[in-house]
């Protein structure tokens, strides 16, 4: 983790940077009016934008949405109207985004399926825009790899890339990580991180809709749409392990299965080892089962500390440790410790680099690697194989490296679009070769 020193260090050429980047107004001065292009028009994606009129609100600015697209017309339409956008700038099918991207926003806000997120988001950075995409941001290694490079193309071009991992604006674990990083409470040594609950959501299939349709309207179920619910959802729970302990794990052992769920292929649950190395391991446990005790947060401890996530800090035996702080730095980003919902707080950090009042925030990297780990987490599950980080990441000769969820995003661009593998109440088998029924 980034110390003070260092931060510090990092601003000073940050004055030089803002003077060379796009659509970027330094300054407090008169009421701003940020033009914005929704990438999606579903309810995460209609609800961030809404957060992000909030968050322009509350800083004493405008938001005005000047394009908006979606696979299906109806809801690209209806975001549209909600938020004011001129008909002529309402676009749906799987190359819409390329019109939004063309215009001329300068914000673009995306919560599409994941598996469209490395290609939309590399399209806006490409275009020079500033970006908010939603979590997690690809469903494969490919896609995680393809999303990393536009971070990193976003840096080089001073772009704000601001993820949806809202714990990392929220004030109960922005102080947990300060003190974690001011070395009051040590070293975390070990942990779980859990997200059960159960189905969001299954959208039947309509009498003759074609296979892109019905996989964009249910897709939170089926793991080449979403990446299973280890990815699409468990993945804000990870990410606070990776935070907490400033590093990510090395290897995952996971098992799981599916037994009780009605539409797609994914698992029911999942359960795996991340090993972070030195001993360290965090327990990951996920389920979508209806009828079950749910539970969605993460546990701690450090050889003195108790640390439950976004809660307190309690000493074993002891009382709970005071908490303090008013900014916390990570990796040049720059997070103001204050009361309110992360949701908005998110875009506020967002607005507030645009305006030049902090560094223009680029989270592709963290949200990106924690993408990955559930990856891994749920490659590991459906094969039975102990999977690399570096499997994904770096390794081309990994059988694991070009394992690509498909259809992929380039099939639906091009319109024509085969079920998954593995149809409607089917998952893959644990300890046969993928592939293998």
């Amino acid at each position: 983790m980034q110390n003070r020193r260092e931060f510090m260090k990092g601003s000073a050429v940050f004055g030089a940077m803002m003077a060379a980047a796009p659509s970027v107004v330094v300054g407090q001065g008169a009421a701003r009016v940020f033009k914005v292009g929704m990438i999606g028009a579903g309810g995460r994606c209609s609800g961030a934008m809404a957060n992000l009129v909030e968050a322009a609100k509350n800083l004493g600015h405008e938001v005005k949405l000047v394009a908006v697209c979606d696979f299906f017309e109806d809801r690209a339409r209806n975001a549209a109207k909600k938020f004011g956008c001129e008909e002529k700038n309402v676009f749906w099918d799987a190359n819409s985004y390329k019109k939004v991207v063309a215009s001329d926003c300068e914000i673009i806000v995306t919560a599409t399926p994941p598996n469209f997120r490395p290609v939309h988001v590399e399209a806006a950075v490409k275009a020079g825009k500033h970006v908010f995409a939603e979590k997690p941001v690809a469903v494969d290694g490919p896609g995680v790899r393809q999303f990393l490079a536009a971070a990193k193309l976003a840096k080089e071009k001073n772009l704000a890339l601001v993820a949806g991992t809202q714990r990392r604006h929220q004030k109960g674990y922005l102080l947990q990580a300060l003190a974690l990083q001011q070395g009051k409470i040590g070293q975390v040594l070990g942990g779980a991180v859990y997200w059960n609950g159960t189905v969001p959501w299954v959208r039947a299939r309509k009498e003759g809709m074609r296979n892109d349709a019905y996989l964009c309207s249910n897709w939170v179920n089926w793991t080449e749409m979403s990446g299973d619910h280890i990815v699409e959802q468990h993945v804000h729970n990870i990410d606070v392990a990776n935070w907490f302990l400033g590093r990510y794990p090395r290897t995952a052992g996971a098992f799981g299965a599916r037994m009780r769920r009605v539409s797609g292929n994914q698992y029911d649950f999942f359960g795996v080892d991340f090993d972070y190395g030195d001993g360290i391991h965090i327990h990951s446990q996920c389920r979508q089962i209806g009828g079950t005790s749910g539970f969605v947060g993460e546990r701690f401890r450090t050889e003195q500390f108790e640390i439950s996530g976004g809660g307190r800090i309690q000493k074993v035996g002891g009382d709970a440790l005071k908490l303090e702080g008013t900014e916390y730095t990570l990796n040049g980003n720059t997070y103001r410790i204050k009361d309110g919902n992360p949701y908005v707080l998110e875009h506020e950090n967002l607005l507030l680099g645009l305006l030049g009042q902090i560094p223009i925030m680029n989270e592709g990297e963290s949200v990106a690697m924690s993408t990955a780990c559930a990856v891994i987490g749920r490659i590991s599950a459906y094969t039975g194989q102990t999977v690399r980080m570096s499997d994904i990441i770096e390794n081309a000769n990994s059988p694991f490296y070009n394992l690509a969820c498909k259809p992929t995003w380039q099939e639906f661009e091009a319109g024509e679009v085969a079920m998954p593998e593995y149809g409607d109440d089917q998952a893959p088998l644990p300890g046969k070769p993928w592939g293998q029924k």
